[in-house]
């Protein structure tokens, strides 16, 4: 027989996974999109594997963002690497997921989902040293 937290876990999944799909429809896409081909961008150079398998694994965070936590770190090589990307790719993605941030804060209703979209454009600001974990 399930005991309570094994029920508040369940219900925790259910509410993650619905959170989750209706990210994906209502912006979660175009976020993730906008790391894919942020990433196919960075691989077409050599020198820019590294940074686009960065993205690669920040776009699935984009598409299903909703229980997972961000951990920022790092040294001195992902200080260079967050300047280099800040320059040529952050910027761009963070003020888009940000403005779609401010976009869905308008509305009560809005706010979680606009939570997830300050998250990622932090995220887009400082990508390398940081780690996704699941909660």
């Amino acid at each position: 027989m399930p005991n309570d937290e094994d029920r508040r876990e369940g219900k925790h999944g259910i509410m993650k996974t619905l959170g989750n799909i209706l990210w994906f429809v209502f912006g979660g896409f175009i976020s993730g999109l906008s790391w894919l081909l942020a990433g196919i961008g960075w691989c077409i150079t050599i020198v820019g594997i590294p940074l686009g398998k960065q993205c690669f694994k920040f776009a699935g965070l984009s598409f299903w963002p909703f229980r997972k936590e961000i951990v920022y770190g790092g040294g001195a090589p992902s200080l260079i690497a967050n300047i280099v990307w800040l320059l040529v790719s952050g910027i761009l993605i963070a003020i888009v997921n940000a403005a779609a941030g401010v976009v869905w804060c308008i509305t009560i209703i809005g706010i979680p989902f606009g939570k997830q979209f300050f998250k990622i454009a932090k995220l887009a600001l400082t990508p390398f040293g940081a780690k996704v974990i699941n909660r």
